[in-house]
């Protein structure tokens, strides 16, 4: 059996193994995507087996979700018939859809796997919308657009596709210094193939720029006396702005990390989906217990409404026209950006978005092309301790990616490393109703009486927690003063019930930057 397109935003979650898969799903995700064993993105994941995928697919089915596979590699001609022998093993698991980016690829799949869905690679590079409505006439339903699409390019991609052809964007996790991922730097460097998997991450190695005949002089662009990290680029967050997106047309809002930890899939799949569903209530698609009350809609102005172009000039574009024109970013009162307000200089907003989009200012071609927009929504307001979930795990500085032209993704030039202000010590092994509540527990790192821990619970503001001063044990029953040795079995006191696999999490004493 497999599981229909949802009629709603998808949360899309990462996985680097069959534990990954099931907390994904655990955790709210409507869908999670991974690799086998050959032909994905990533290799250093342990990645599925064939087994994994039916014993997966299996669980995420009976829980509702859906299970895509990434074949997203760009084959070499030796590779050809591995590649439709795997994709003719893969049809018979039970998974949903492959993610391709070979146009090759693609065709095989049609042919050998005809009954799953076909989704399209952010390697692909789609970044308008007839290369989307060229995939859908070759049997995708689903295109992933390349991270460096704006806002207002995913408006116009969506007014100018079938409705039932899903835009799939990323909104949280590490970017990448290539275009659309295809990057030859690590093969250069290293001879490992980053379109194979196997990269080596040269973008965020430590450099430093030295003229030919100044040996040893360092020029300006370094950020420190030790270096720079020239390529080094920040992670995207998108938690506090899912409503600009999916108003936009986002189908499906992908977490990217299928090498990162169980925690960290848990933890944003739980984010993500609170927000999401925050969204669907405070817009009014659903009530607080998941009962839909009109069916979703995005809130893109298509062509074929009345009223497509009649005085819809998008603030999100009007302001990063002007970011492209030279006006500074903090000197660029928002209040200003009306229909009235006076073009930076003199070009006509056609010429200046075309402009920054193409560098082809020189030959402009006048057309009667309109920006889609969007019909304005108040703004969907999170919870505190919702927003502060991303900070929760390691990561890099965040940014919005190029969602918003003015305020475009950079470059931690000064590190590569992560920052990490929690960390996981420990995971819930079970809970019973003894002794007025007691959790059973696989130590990570150490827990002591006093210590504020929290439980991260599925769908649910994490759970608070002080341990208390007595009552610790070792596997054998044994009272200990601390939980102080890794990767053993302990319990504690807890009145709360929690579920098995729960992760425990506590905050560090000092804030650290860690590679990862």
């Amino acid at each position: 059996m497999r599981i229909p397109t949802r009629k709603k935003p998808e949360v899309l979650s990462p996985a680097g193994n069959l534990r990954g898969l099931k907390t994904a799903v655990d955790y709210g995700a409507d869908a999670v995507y991974c690799g086998g064993k050959a032909f994905g993105m990533r290799s250093a994941p342990k990645n599925l087996s064939l087994e994994d995928f039916e014993e997966g697919s299996r669980y995420a089915h009976e829980r509702g979700a859906r299970v895509y596979v990434t074949c997203n590699v760009l084959p070499r001609n030796n590779e050809i018939e591995a590649m439709r022998e795997y994709i003719g093993q893969l049809k018979d698991t039970g998974v949903d859809a492959l993610i391709v980016s070979d146009i090759g690829v693609m065709m095989m799949a049609r042919q050998v796997a005809p009954n799953l869905e076909l989704h399209v690679s952010t390697q692909a590079g789609v970044t308008n919308y007839q290369a989307a409505n060229a995939f859908y006439e070759l049997g995708a339903r689903r295109v992933v657009l390349a991270r460096e699409m704006d806002l207002q390019a995913v408006r116009d991609i969506r007014a100018n596709i079938p409705d039932d052809l899903d835009i799939e964007c990323f909104v949280h996790g590490a970017m990448c210094m290539a275009f659309s991922g295809r990057c030859l730097f690590s093969n250069y460097l290293t001879g490992r193939d980053g379109n194979h998997g196997e990269c080596a991450q040269p973008c965020r190695w430590k450099y430093s720029i030295v003229e030919e005949k100044r040996p040893g002089q360092y020029f300006p662009i370094e950020q420190t006396e030790n270096g720079a990290y020239l390529f080094n680029s920040q992670d995207m967050n998108m938690l506090g702005h899912l409503d600009d997106l999916i108003d936009s047309g986002a189908t499906s809002l992908k977490i990217e990390g299928r090498a990162k930890s169980a925690y960290y899939i848990a933890a944003m799949t739980n984010a993500y989906k609170t927000a999401v569903n925050e969204y669907m209530i405070q817009r009014g698609f659903e009530d607080a217990d998941g009962n839909i009350l009109l069916p979703f809609h995005d809130r893109v102005i298509r062509p074929s409404d009345p009223d497509y172009g009649q005085g819809t000039e998008d603030q999100v574009m009007r302001n990063a026209d002007a970011a492209f024109a030279g006006v500074a970013d903090e000197g660029y009162d928002r209040a200003v950006a009306t229909s009235d307000a006076p073009e930076p200089d003199g070009m006509s907003s056609h010429a200046r978005s075309t402009r920054r989009k193409s560098n082809t200012a020189v030959e402009q071609i006048e057309t009667d092309w309109k920006h889609a927009a969007v019909r304005p929504a108040p703004h969907v307001e999170l919870p505190e301790w919702l927003l502060e979930e991303t900070d929760k795990v390691a990561h890099r500085d965040y940014s919005t990616g190029f969602y918003y032209p003015e305020h475009k993704v950079t470059q931690n030039t000064d590190r590569s490393a992560y920052f990490r202000s929690w960390l996981v010590v420990g995971e819930v092994l079970s809970w019973s109703a003894d002794e007025g509540g007691r959790v059973t527990l696989m130590s990570r790192n150490k827990i002591e009486h006093g210590q504020q821990v929290e439980f991260l619970l599925p769908g649910e503001r994490p759970l608070a927690y002080i341990v208390p001063e007595d009552g610790l044990r070792d596997a054998d029953g044994t009272p200990v003063p601390a939980i102080n040795n890794p990767a053993h079995v302990f319990s504690m006191p807890c009145p709360h019930q929690v579920p098995i696999n729960a992760a425990i999490r506590s905050r560090t004493k000092k804030p650290t930057l860690k590679a990862e």
